[in-house]
């Protein structure tokens, strides 16, 4: 999508509104005018907000905290894409000059049974943490901090954990994915122990674990669609859910010999 000028912009809201996870939600329709193209999505949510509480109406409900793509807080559909039309990016750093003045723009939460709405845009996220629990803690006992290099890590190993850990939980993979699949998220939470010496011992156990706990939750399967890669704002590669693969295969295969 083209950028917008430096003029101010008027856009259209479509939002969804959901009183609470037991009532029929609905969109309603926001207009905004005069809007700085320098405002990022979530300060324009804060526009609107200000102006629902001046009106005496109840102000839309959203995630967010650090306000800097860093804690996977915040997350929605606009206009059908997770986190907006921008790549590599988080919706708290999607900007208004990404639209331009008169579009129209439907902001709805993500789509999954697996991570139910709470209210408006806030969806629960609390199966990732059990999918995170599951993976459970290493055994080896790393004990005080070790001396630099005393403990051999190839740089491509290196690199692929920490693109691995670089993994907010934002959901975005689950909302793109047509089955609502979380193997990304779960790939890049047991690689990055996977591909480090410390994460050796439990490395094919933590992988069943983790797969078990996300097939508990009810997340669907991955079909290789690879929506998930293109649509997660850091990016994290698809190669993560084919060593999940052979590391869960691993393990089955230790549990029946």
């Amino acid at each position: 999508m083209a950028a917008a000028s430096s003029a101010n912009l008027d856009l259209t809201l479509d939002v969804w509104r959901q009183a609470s996870p037991d009532e029929r939600g609905g969109f309603q329709r926001y207009e905004m005018a005069g809007m700085s193209p320098d405002m990022s999505f979530l300060e324009l949510l804060d526009q609107l907000n200000d102006r629902l509480e001046r009106e005496g109406k109840e102000p839309i409900a959203f995630d967010h905290d650090c306000r800097e793509g860093i804690c996977g807080s915040c997350g929605f559909l606009i206009n059908g894409h997770a986190h907006g039309p921008q790549s590599g990016i988080t919706s708290c750093q999607l900007h208004l000059r990404s639209f331009r003045s008169g579009d129209h723009l439907v902001v709805e939460p993500w789509r999954s049974s697996s991570l139910p709405v709470i209210k408006d845009l806030v969806v629960d996220r609390s199966a990732f943490d059990r999918i995170i629990q599951a993976g459970g803690f290493i055994s080896a006992n790393t004990g005080s901090a070790p001396d630099a290099n005393a403990l051999p890590v190839s740089r491509t190993k290196a690199e692929l954990a920490m693109d691995a850990a670089a993994c907010i939980g934002c959901g975005a993979c689950v909302a793109t994915c047509k089955n609502a699949s979380a193997m990304l998220f779960t790939a890049a939470k047991a690689s990055q122990l996977a591909l480090l010496p410390q994460g050796q011992p439990e490395r094919h156990q933590r992988a069943v674990r983790m797969v078990e706990a996300m097939d508990d939750a009810g997340f669907g399967n991955c079909t290789n669609e690879r929506e998930c890669e293109g649509n997660c704002p850091k990016q994290i590669s698809f190669s993560h859910i084919a060593r999940l693969n052979r590391d869960y295969i691993a393990g089955k295969l230790r549990a029946v010999t």
